[in-house]
């Protein structure tokens, strides 16, 4: 009975989990996705936002998940350029980005540190959303073909 109810209630859920979304396309974009959205330039929203993302396109959450989390060294290294590149374009002057600096702009005025980093952050956000499409698209076609022979072969049913 008890074994019955986490049958029920635990491992066929969790199974099903695993199993949604393993066609190759599925799974490519399930990776495109997480890749896209695991350098999005906000610290402690990818997961949020994959959670989100991965429901609105019925991919495979287990796979979503793991590739962003796996990319957190990828959404730091990405931090800055896409900074750079939100400042470049709305025509502002280079942001500061050492730690010394941002810690000088928040010793000297705390509350025009915060609303600078705030709207640098904003402009970044604004530069990933210009680039994720085409990166994740580009991604996906690539993927794609990778995934056909590892789906066909594991998962005959989904090929």
């Amino acid at each position: 009975m008890i074994t019955d109810f986490f049958r029920r209630r635990l491992i066929q859920p969790l199974m099903d989990l695993l199993r949604q979304g393993l066609s190759a396309e599925k799974l490519a974009l399930s990776v495109s996705l997480g890749f896209v959205l695991g350098i999005f330039p906000m610290i402690g929203a990818t997961t949020i936002l994959c959670l989100v993302i991965g429901a609105l396109f019925r991919v495979n959450q287990l796979a979503i998940q793991t590739v962003n989390y796996f990319l957190f060294p990828v959404q730091i290294a990405f931090y800055i350029p896409f900074f750079q590149m939100g400042a470049w374009l709305f025509g502002y002057d280079h942001f500061p980005f050492t730690f010394e600096e941002i810690a000088t702009m928040l010793s000297r005025n705390p509350w025009q540190a915060i609303v600078s980093l705030w709207w640098a952050n904003l402009r970044a956000i604004t530069a990933w959303l210009l680039t994720a499409p085409l990166l994740g698209g580009i991604l996906y076609l690539i993927l794609v073909p990778v995934f056909k022979p590892i789906t066909a072969r594991f998962f005959p049913d989904k090929a």
